[in-house]
C-alpha cells in the first residue's frame, strides 16, 4: 500500500470519527438547547405581559398577507380569562430588521411593554431604541389608534418621540408597534381569537 493510499485511510478515519463525535454532541444537546430558547421566548413574552401566566400561540396563518411584519401572536392568560396578547413583530430598520415584543393588556385596550429582541442599528444612535428611556414612551399608551412619531416633544398620547439622529430607527419601532396595534384591533379585541 502506497504512502498516500495509508494518509488517505488516516484522514477518512479521523473525518469519520470526528463527524460521529459531532453528530452525537448534536444529538445530546439538541432538546436542552430547544428547551432553554422555549424558556427565553416564555420569559420575553412574560416581559411585556406581565400579568400572564401562561402563552397560547394564535393561528396568524389566514392573515399573514395583510400582516407580513406579524409574525408570531399569543394569547396571554390568567387561568380561563385573557389579559392581553404579545405580538412578535419585525420592521424595516436603518440597519436591517428590528425585531421586537409588543404586550397589548385587553382589559384596559392599552399597550402594556415593548422590548427589542434583536437589531442591527447603528450603535450610540439607532441602538438606543433598544433602552428604557426610548421604549417605556410605549407604556401605558391607547391601543385604539396607531401613534406617531415627533420631534421636539411627545404632547399626545398617541405621540411618540424620536430619538435624535435615529429618526429611521424610531419610525420602525413604531411602525412595528402600529402593526401590533391593528392587528390587535381589527381581529384579536374583544375576544377575537376565543
Amino acid at each position: 500500500m502506497s504512502e498516500g493510499m495509508r494518509m488517505s485511510i488516516k484522514l477518512f478515519i479521523i473525518t469519520a470519527v470526528a463527524a460521529l463525535a459531532l453528530g452525537i454532541t448534536h444529538a445530546i444537546t439538541e432538546e436542552p438547547i430547544r428547551l432553554q430558547n422555549e424558556q427565553a421566548s416564555v420569559e420575553a413574552r412574560k416581559g411585556v405581559l406581565p400579568d400572564a401566566q401562561e402563552f397560547v400561540q394564535v393561528d396568524i396563518s389566514e392573515y399573514k398577507d395583510e400582516y407580513p411584519n406579524v409574525v408570531e401572536v399569543y394569547q396571554g392568560k390568567l387561568g380561563d380569562d385573557t389579559v392581553g396578547y404579545v405580538f412578535k413583530v419585525i420592521s424595516k430598520g436603518y440597519g436591517g430588521d428590528v425585531e421586537l415584543f409588543v404586550g397589548i393588556d385587553a382589559k384596559e385596550n392599552k399597550i402594556e411593554n415593548v422590548n427589542i429582541i434583536s437589531h442591527n442599528e447603528t450603535p450610540g444612535l439607532g441602538a438606543k431604541a433598544a433602552e428604557p428611556d426610548f421604549l417605556s414612551q410605549y407604556t401605558g399608551k391607547s391601543a385604539g389608534s396607531p401613534l406617531a412619531v415627533v420631534r421636539g416633544g411627545a404632547t399626545q398620547d398617541t405621540q411618540v418621540e424620536a430619538i435624535t439622529g435615529a429618526t429611521i430607527t424610531s419610525k420602525a419601532v413604531t411602525q412595528g408597534v402600529n402593526s401590533a396595534v391593528e392587528f390587535y384591533n381589527r381581529v384579536l379585541k374583544d375576544g377575537g381569537a376565543e
